[in-house]
């Protein structure tokens, strides 16, 4: 099933909804996402210790499945500890994990998301003392000063692996890792002890992907600055990099923010 939110229809919605009165939710199959679906889905993740966005995505759907949270899973308790470690509000911390972690960390087959950046691989491979631009002729696709290349999901894994036989190192401080996608080439300004200690995190959790996403915001004064005050466009810039307003994270964010802030009123 695709992720499901408020205002969707169709078969799908029919289903979840279904779903839902069999574990004991009141609610109707009206096959649309309405109040009472959205209702029913944060009590299932207050139960079960997820995030409780009112989002069925994925993780959503396997507790309503099998009744418990992996724990390889973010939880809501994580999205707490995330705000009192940035000395922020929680609701600023849902708005961000909401726009930026697009509900999973891992891929099905249980390995962490990742891109793999060709250009920053030719940066680790010159810091490395190794030159770089005649690998950039026999493996396009692994070497280059450009971005791209990007095969996604699963085959960015055939990437990492190829560049893996050149330099293991490099491989891994050139790829984004986990739900947050922070980079790995980032792994000694956040104080992990090693790549290879910042690899076997991102492999581990969520919420471990969660901290290194603090551990980035808490590195970037400008950044938290700007999270602090909800300078949206400020934040994502620094974040997402000078092409954020072309995939509209700022006004992804401020749309999420508001929802939240507006929930959290009404509670």
């Amino acid at each position: 099933m695709r992720t499901l939110r408020s205002g969707d229809h169709g078969a799908d919605v029919g289903l979840l909804q279904s779903r839902l009165i069999r574990a004991g939710y009141t609610l109707d199959a009206t096959h649309l996402y309405d109040d009472a679906t959205e209702t029913a889905v944060k009590a299932l993740q207050v139960k079960t210790g997820l995030v409780d966005d009112g989002v069925a995505g994925p993780k959503t759907l396997a507790v309503l499945a099998t009744g418990k949270r992996d724990p390889k899973h973010l939880a809501d308790a994580d999205i707490v500890k995330a705000a009192d470690t940035l000395g922020v509000p929680v609701v600023l911390v849902r708005t961000v994990n909401e726009v930026e972690s697009l509900g999973s960390g891992f891929l099905p087959d249980g390995r962490p998301k990742i891109l793999f950046e060709r250009h920053v691989f030719w940066k680790r491979l010159h810091a490395r003392g190794i030159d770089p631009a005649p690998l950039a002729v026999k493996y396009p696709n692994i070497v280059s000063q450009k971005y791209g290349g990007y095969m996604g999901n699963a085959a960015e894994y055939t990437r990492l692996a190829r560049a893996e036989l050149i330099d293991a190192g490099a491989a891994y401080e050139s790829a984004s890792w986990g739900a947050f996608q922070v980079m790995g080439n980032n792994w000694g300004r956040l104080k992990y002890s090693s790549i290879d200690d910042f690899v076997s995190r991102m492999e581990n959790s969520e919420g471990d992907q969660l901290e290194a996403f603090v551990r980035y915001v808490a590195a970037d004064k400008r950044l938290l600055a700007a999270l602090k005050a909800r300078e949206w466009a400020v934040f994502a810039e620094r974040y997402n990099g000078t092409n954020y307003a072309r995939n509209l994270y700022d006004a992804k964010l401020a749309r999420a923010y508001l929802k939240y802030a507006g929930a959290e009123a009404a509670a």
